[in-house]
């Protein structure tokens, strides 16, 4: 028996009796299902983000309450995933994975099925627990299969890659999907993907739990799920009433004290959630703050173009999808230019790079007008946007989890992924907050300035992801 990562392992056996094979085929099955999973999980943040405002016309949703379908999930998605993380840890991670998967399927069956709005939004709301559920139980599982080293290097690498490609696709999927189909074809996708994970997953995942099981840090559980909540919900009241709005004010208050009290709570706690050790390193605390704005801003500048297309543009959802295939190419350029400049440069001025790049590119956005013209400019800018994005999020992995010692590397990678989880999860409710408190009329001139106010701000965001990096990142002597 061994302990590897807090794990304890049965040895397998060397030399000639070692199932050859067998044993070298696991690690692949296991990295494939994982990635899958994840991949579809990426891909769900945006499927329905082209679909929205045909939803909206089948099931009756206003233009205001339109955002609920993404912010019900983000809601849950955002604001449970330390919790479920935990109790992940407590209970199996093989189990909870295999559990929140099941809980998805069934989910996405009730949202494509769905006749009315009550329906969909609590389908939307289950399809998020079961991603607070998965994401941090599946990279626990990548992880503990992998050990130390290349192999779990490459392993997260992948597990990032696909996540960054499966939220744009989902844009494509879901033009597709939703024009040649129907848009319930955006939920019910995800049940055969979901049942074959399902199917496949217990003859190769093992389960993976610490040999002591921890202990439930049950305050600072509830303080960082009811202040994340309290964030996201708050944002969302702005954009319905206003930023003046007593309300959403509070709301928003009362999420910073929560999220300020999780960080004293965790200072003290026996067994925390979040070790404030971790939290002390600057690399560690100023890199995820990066990188949460990183996902916030281009995640949410899909769903604003998505308004663009449809409500200003009169596009329909198959050619608003195809229209972030560019952003798709981009992305895929930027990751593999990010490898080499970084080597070049060191993560913190790619970093920065990155970030001004991508703002360049989202304030040009704001010339967008009312007529297909404007595609000139959108298509290429989408394009450069996607490059910097990329090569951003690159360096913030990079930044994020260096200069730690090894028994801390797990943790600053779960940190990691998590400001990935919050930052995709919120930039569609802040970004849709903003844009309709902006719109004085439903209009398309209405809609176009609170599209374009939204994209001022979002390119504001990365400027201050730059600001971030430049002033409280140091650079490393040698990368």
């Amino acid at each position: 028996m061994s302990v590897v990562d807090g794990v304890t392992r049965r040895a397998v056996p060397a030399g000639p009796d070692a199932p050859g094979p067998r044993r070298s085929a696991r690690p692949r099955l296991t990295l494939v299902v994982l990635l899958v999973a994840q991949f579809m999980l990426a891909v769900d943040f945006s499927i329905l983000n082209v679909a929205l405002p045909v939803i909206g016309r089948g099931l009756g949703f206003s233009l205001a309450n339109l955002q609920w379908i993404a912010t019900a999930f983000a809601l849950c998605a955002a604001g449970f995933t330390l919790l479920a993380g935990r109790i992940a840890d407590l209970f199996g991670r093989r189990r909870l994975f295999l559990g929140g998967l099941a809980v998805l399927g069934l989910a996405s069956l009730a949202g494509g099925l769905a006749t009315g709005p009550q329906v969909l939004i609590a389908a939307r709301v289950f399809q998020g627990l079961a991603t607070a559920v998965v994401t941090p139980a599946g990279l626990a599982l990548l992880t503990t299969s992998f050990p130390e080293g290349p192999l779990r290097q490459r392993a997260l690498g992948l597990n990032g890659a696909l996540m960054s490609a499966g939220f744009t696709t989902g844009a494509v999927l879901g033009g597709v999907l939703t024009d040649l189909l129907s848009w319930r074809w955006a939920f019910l996708v995800n049940v055969p993907v979901a049942a074959a994970v399902l199917v496949i997953a217990p003859m190769v995942l093992t389960e993976s739990r610490p040999p002591v099981r921890p202990r439930l840090d049950l305050p600072g559980a509830l303080a960082v799920t009811l202040g994340l909540l309290a964030v996201v919900l708050g944002f969302t009241r702005a954009g319905e009433h206003g930023w003046g709005d007593p309300a959403a004010l509070l709301v928003l208050a009362a999420g910073l004290l929560l999220l300020i009290a999780f960080y004293l709570i965790e200072r003290k706690a026996p067994a925390p959630l979040v070790p404030v050790t971790v939290l002390r390193r600057r690399a560690v605390a100023w890199g995820n703050v990066a990188g949460v704005l990183a996902f916030v801003t281009e995640t949410s500048l899909v769903f604003l173009l998505t308004l663009y297309l449809q409500k200003v543009l009169g596009f329909s959802p198959l050619a608003a999808g195809l229209s972030f295939g560019v952003l798709g190419l981009g992305t895929v350029l930027g990751g593999t230019l990010a490898p080499r400049v970084i080597a070049r440069t060191g993560t913190r001025a790619a970093l920065i790079t990155g970030a001004l790049v991508q703002a360049a590119a989202t304030a040009g956005l704001l010339a967008l007008g009312t007529t297909a013209r404007s595609l000139a400019l959108l298509l290429p800018a989408t394009f450069v946007g996607g490059v910097g994005n990329m090569l951003l999020i690159v360096a913030f992995m990079i930044t994020a989890t260096s200069g730690l010692p090894d028994h801390e590397q797990g943790m600053a990678t779960g940190l990691a992924t998590m400001s990935q989880q919050i930052g995709i999860t919120m930039g569609t409710p802040v970004m849709s907050a903003i844009a309709t408190g902006a719109m004085a009329t439903t209009t398309v001139p209405g809609v176009l300035h609170g599209i374009r106010t939204a994209i001022a701000a979002d390119a504001g965001l990365v400027l201050a992801t730059a600001l971030v990096a430049a002033v409280f990142l140091r650079a490393p002597a040698k990368e």
